[in-house]
């Protein structure tokens, strides 16, 4: 199943879809919550009515897409994930997850601007795997169970601020935690309309020109140990959104170092979860 919000800012409906491009209004099932769509029980109850053909048909031609899911309580963030990003960044690849941070008001839609903060000179591009919690996870015994706790994936752009990440007294956080720094979606697809979940390509474009093409092969660690490795260390509730860190091509590998502009347009895309595009503009 697939899930998506549309509408303007604030007043998003939800919609769930089966991938052919029709997407379906969940709200008059009896008892329906929000929540239900990033509840892995809900999800699966959902889904069943959909495949029964007993939801309505929405037009959403001409409105906004808005990030697939709520406001999470967290947004939880690996960096150096990718062997040849960790390369390209002049860090080692490290030994157990690098985990930090981002506020969860920087979630924005796929398409929605992106804001170069007022003191910023290298705002930065990264595209990412999501992963969206389903279940309340705390603890768990195994990799393998962690595939229990997942609702579904995304795309997540984690877009940064490296002279505040790595320049400003070494706080991640605050290099990541820009308002718009995390466009998000178009869509939530569970695991079971993706395949394997270690084949999807990933690509982002600068302006027209290819920055980023990598896959998710090349993880060092996998979303299922990711999972369980946060679930040692944080509880985590449903919706919540773990960003899996990016293949090589950020501006900050470049020879010279390149980094975001007013007027620049990035496009990027995850086989299987569909593609974004933000303008990129000074914050007001």
């Amino acid at each position: 199943m697939f899930i998506a919000r549309f509408g303007s800012v604030g007043s998003e409906k939800p919609a769930v879809g089966t991938g052919d491009g029709r997407w379906f209004d969940p709200s008059g099932i009896p008892g329906f919550d929000e929540r239900d769509l990033v509840a892995s029980d809900g999800i699966g109850r959902i889904a069943s009515i959909l495949a029964s053909g007993g939801l309505a048909e929405l037009n959403v031609d001409g409105l906004r897409v808005g990030a697939p899911i709520p406001k999470p309580e967290s947004i939880i963030c690996i960096g150096l994930n990718y062997a040849d990003h960790a390369a390209e960044s002049g860090m080692p690849i490290p030994a157990e997850p690098i985990v930090f941070m981002k506020k969860s008001n920087t979630l924005i839609g796929p398409y929605d601007m992106v804001h170069i903060p007022r003191m910023s000179v290298k705002t930065d591009w990264e595209v990412e795997l999501g992963i969206v919690i389903g279940k309340t996870t705390r603890y768990l015994s195994s990799v393998a169970e962690s595939a229990d706790y997942i609702a579904g994936y995304v795309i997540s752009n984690d877009v940064s601020e490296r002279e505040f990440q790595l320049e400003r007294g070494g706080q991640w956080d605050k290099g990541k935690s820009c308002e718009t720094f995390n466009p998000c979606g178009p869509w939530l697809a569970t695991a079971d309309e993706l395949g394997d979940i270690l084949e999807l390509e990933m690509w982002l474009d600068v302006n027209g020109v290819r920055r980023q093409t990598g896959s998710t092969s090349t993880m060092i660690f996998d979303p299922l140990f990711i999972v369980h490795y946060l679930s040692q260390f944080m509880v985590l509730e449903p919706g919540d959104l773990i960003s899996t860190g990016t293949p090589p091509g950020v501006g900050m590998g470049m020879k010279p170092p390149t980094y975001l502009a007013h007027g620049d347009v990035m496009e990027l895309g995850i086989q299987g979860l569909g593609s974004q595009r933000q303008e990129v503009i000074d914050a007001p």
